[in-house]
C-alpha cells in the first residue's frame, strides 16, 4: 500500500480510534504500541491524534508504552524515582522539571556515546580495565588514609611510612588523562 509522505521535518501523524486501534497515516497502515516504541527507538518523530476529535494524545500514549514496559520482565525505573515524580506534580516546582528531565536525559545520552566510543576505540576493551584498576587503587588509597596499615603492601613493605600522597597524586594525574582523553572523544 502507498501511504502519504509527510513533509520533512514532520512528524508522522498516527491516529488512534475508538476500538484503541493505531493508524500510520504514513504507511496506511495500523501499529500496535511496540510498533510505536521502536519508532521511539529509532528516533522516529510522530504525533498521536485522537481520531475522532484531532486533541494531540501523545503523552498519554507514551506513558502507555512506559507502563507496558514497566509491567514487562525487566523495569527500569525505580519506585522512589517513580514517587518523586508524582510528588512533583502540584509543586511550584512543576513547570521546570520537564526541562530539568529533558536536560538531564540528553546529557546522560550524549555521556553514554562518549563511553561507547571510547570502549570501540580502546584495543580490547582496555579501557574498563584500567577504569577499574584506577578505582581499585583509589579505594586503596581512601582506605589506607582512613584506616592506616590496611593498604595491599607485603609485611617487609609495611614497616615503611605511608607514600598516600603520592599514591593520590599519581591517581589524580590518572583520573585527569582520562577525562582529557573522554573530552577529545567527545570533539
Amino acid at each position: 500500500m502507498a501511504g502519504k509522505e509527510s513533509a520533512p521535518g514532520e512528524p508522522i501523524v498516527i491516529k488512534k480510534y475508538a476500538n484503541r486501534r493505531l493508524y500510520n497515516t504514513q504507511s496506511s497502515s495500523y501499529i500496535t504500541l511496540e510498533d510505536l516504541a521502536k519508532m521511539t527507538r529509532d528516533g522516529v518523530d510522530f504525533e498521536v491524534k485522537d481520531a475522532k476529535t484531532g486533541d494531540d494524545i501523545t503523552r498519554s500514549i507514551l506513558t502507555q508504552i512506559i507502563m507496558e514496559a514497566e509491567s514487562g520482565g525487566a523495569p527500569m525505573l525505580p519506585i522512589s524515582f517513580l514517587r518523586q515524580i508524582i510528588g512533583m506534580y502540584g509543586n511550584s516546582m512543576q513547570a521546570v522539571m520537564p526541562t530539568y528531565l529533558e536536560t538531564a536525559m540528553q546529557n546522560f545520552r550524549e555521556n553514554q556515546a562518549k563511553w561507547q566510543d571510547a570502549a570501540k576505540n580502546t584495543a580490547g576493551g582496555s579501557l574498563l580495565a584500567k577504569m577499574h584498576e584506577t578505582n581499585m587503587a583509589m579505594m586503596r588509597a581512601a582506605t589506607e588514609v582512613f584506616i592506616p596499615g590496611t593498604g595491599s603492601k607485603s609485611s617487609d613493605a609495611a614497616a615503611e611510612p605511608p607514600a598516600s600522597g603520592d599514591e593520590l597524586s599519581a591517581l589524580r594525574d590518572q583520573m585527569a588523562a582520562m577525562q582529557e582523553k573522554l573530552d577529545q572523544l567527545g570533539k
